[in-house]
């Protein structure tokens, strides 16, 4: 299930996003702080194109779905996971499946998008791999550069009635 996002999930969200393996999945890869955390949440909260939402596996918040760009047709998203409170519960993989399917199903339902499309560090197979088996397709590839490296990024999308 997918819901808003509430002040009282901030520290949560923040938690889960320094946790060092999502941090190293992600374009922004420093530990943020309390301060940037805030300046953030006011900007997507101004921000009519952004929704940020709350996914909860078994009824316990567990997940952060972004979705950017929005202008009725297309969107980009990206997530996370609480991966220390998955991880000992045994509920990781579960739990990614349901986001995934929840996520694509807000997308195409609520709000009503043609596409949806997402970006993947190369690197991250995992990932790929997963997105792929949820019918997402390649549809280019640049470099950017993180952290002083150049990574490959690749661009993903799925189209509704795929």
């Amino acid at each position: 299930m997918l819901r808003e996002v509430s002040d009282s999930d901030l520290g949560a969200l923040l938690r889960w996003r320094n946790h060092p393996e999502v941090r190293k999945a992600s374009f922004t890869t420093h530990e943020i702080g309390e301060a940037e955390h805030r300046r953030w949440w006011s900007r997507v909260c101004a921000d009519p194109t952004r929704r940020v939402l709350i996914y909860e596996h078994r009824s316990t918040p567990c997940g952060v779905v972004t979705f950017s760009g929005l202008d009725g047709a297309e969107a980009w998203w990206g997530f996370y996971l609480d991966l220390d409170g998955l991880g000992e519960s045994g509920e990781l993989l579960h739990a990614w499946l349901g986001l995934e399917k929840a996520a694509i199903a807000h997308a195409f339902g609520p709000l009503g998008l043609r596409v949806l499309r997402g970006e993947v560090l190369a690197a991250n197979e995992a990932v790929l791999r997963f997105h792929r088996r949820c019918g997402f397709t390649e549809s280019g590839r640049h470099v950017r550069e993180i952290d002083g490296e150049e990574q490959v990024v690749v661009h993903m999308e799925l189209r509704r009635g795929r």
